[in-house]
């Protein structure tokens, strides 16, 4: 390791350790090391002010040891449930498309999401749970929710509360959860998360499609949280010989997926398969960064849907494309450009509460579906990682905790300086300022 650090000072490069160092430092000087509290989903009172949104929850992540988190982002042996009720604040105090997150504890629900129900349940008790509230449902409908990278527990649960309030759907509820460390520099656990839960949500999706009592499912999910979806989706059409009918929706947006593995997975759907809609946009960095990780194959979510061999691919299978390179919302990596746009959101309830699909002809910009995680950029658990992440830090709260503790950790002589990022070429200045870096 010395020699290898001397090495770089005689070439001119410098030393590894001083230079994350300085990245780290010039962050929390220009940043700060504010963020949300942790442990916010501790249930409180109810406020006859606020609203409510009742979820059902199945996951295969272990239980917190921290009270307030529930569940990690390390993984379980088998799938657990729970029941969840999310206060959200009134509309005069929060604007649609917003968690308001609470900046102390306990939440305050005249101002803040907070929870006032979290309990964890055995399967029979979460089916039970599902076969009450579809009973009750206008429709009979559900919505499943999948999240993407960079989510810890508590984010997909006040977010897919906020999507569904915001967008008035009278879908039931039911989000999908998986083992996110909610850390950009976890992306390659994260990936391999969604595999081990691939089977756990194929039963979900089983359950569902069993149950007389459902009359449609709808799927959204966002990131990562597609290959989950088209995985799962992919494993029941090959057991079951198709899809249900009931499947009507399944709507992607960003998703992080490799163009050519989605179009194997579509095939191996067969021709009954529910209506894909694909939300994409071409300035969207996040998935830039994913494409260099992946070598350099377009990711799904940022093709240009006019350009062949796509226009003809998807028009073949029947998959309406919703081009959102040209709305200006969302993060800075605009990968969560869905998230903040009020019409974006109620849209969405209307067109699943009326029945309508989200895939008819007269689609146009306004028709676009919401997807809401806490996503950044995708990068690598290298040094070089840490430089690409340093601009997502800025943005992203989980990251801001975390990204002193993560310098310092790659810093250590353990391996951190490995070869592998000596490929990467970033703009002479400091990370947390850089707003580029190019492989």
């Amino acid at each position: 390791m010395k020699r290898h650090l001397a090495r770089n000072v005689k070439a001119g490069v410098p030393p590894i350790r001083p230079l994350l160092a300085c990245a780290a430092w010039s962050f929390v000087l220009l940043y700060g090391c504010a963020g949300r509290p942790t442990g916010v989903l501790e249930p409180v009172a109810a406020n006859p002010s606020a609203a409510q949104v009742e979820m059902l929850v199945t996951t295969t992540r272990s239980r917190a040891e921290k009270p307030g988190e529930m569940f990690s982002g390390e993984r379980a042996l088998s799938p657990t449930f729970g029941e969840m009720t999310v206060s959200i604040p009134p509309d005069t105090v929060r604007k649609a498309g917003e968690v308001a997150w609470p900046s102390k504890l306990p939440p305050n629900p005249e101002t803040d999401f907070a929870t006032l129900k979290a309990v964890e349940v055995d399967r029979g008790a979460a089916e039970k749970w599902l076969n009450t509230h579809v009973r009750k449902s206008p429709d009979g409908s559900v919505l499943v929710f999948i999240h993407g990278f960079n989510n810890h527990f508590e984010d997909a649960v006040f977010r897919f509360a906020q999507i569904i309030h915001d967008s008035g759907a009278r879908s039931v509820p039911v989000l999908a959860t998986w083992p996110s460390r909610g850390s950009l520099l976890a992306y390659g656990y994260d990936r391999e998360s969604t595999n081990y839960t691939r089977n756990a949500v194929e039963r979900l999706l089983q359950y569902l499609a069993r149950d007389p009592e459902v009359k449609e499912v709808s799927i959204l999910a966002h990131s990562m949280g597609n290959w989950l979806a088209l995985e799962s989706l992919r494993q029941m059409a090959i057991r079951n010989d198709g899809l249900p009918a009931k499947f009507r929706n399944v709507m992607l947006a960003a998703p992080d997926v490799d163009v050519d593995v989605f179009g194997s997975q579509i095939a191996d759907m067969g021709k009954q398969r529910p209506r894909f809609t694909l939300f994409v946009s071409r300035d969207d960095r996040a998935l830039a960064v994913s494409r260099r990780v992946w070598g350099n194959v377009s990711r799904l979510g940022a093709i240009d849907p006019e350009q062949s061999p796509y226009k003809e691919e998807l028009a073949a299978n029947g998959i309406t494309v919703v081009d959102l390179t040209k709305i200006k919302a969302g993060d800075n990596l605009h990968h969560t450009k869905f998230a903040e746009s009020p019409e974006i959101v109620r849209l969405i309830g209307s067109r699943l509460s009326s029945g309508q699909t989200l895939t008819d002809s007269r689609l146009g910009l306004g028709d676009h579906i919401v997807a809401a995680t806490a996503g950044a950029a995708h990068t690598v658990g290298t040094a070089a990682g840490l430089v690409v992440a340093a601009p997502a830090a800025i943005v992203d709260q989980n990251t801001r905790r975390n990204y002193v503790h993560h310098v310092e950790a790659l810093a250590e002589p353990s391996g951190a300086t490995r070869s592998d990022t000596a490929g990467i070429t970033c703009r002479q200045e400091s990370p947390a300022r850089s707003g580029h870096c190019n492989p």
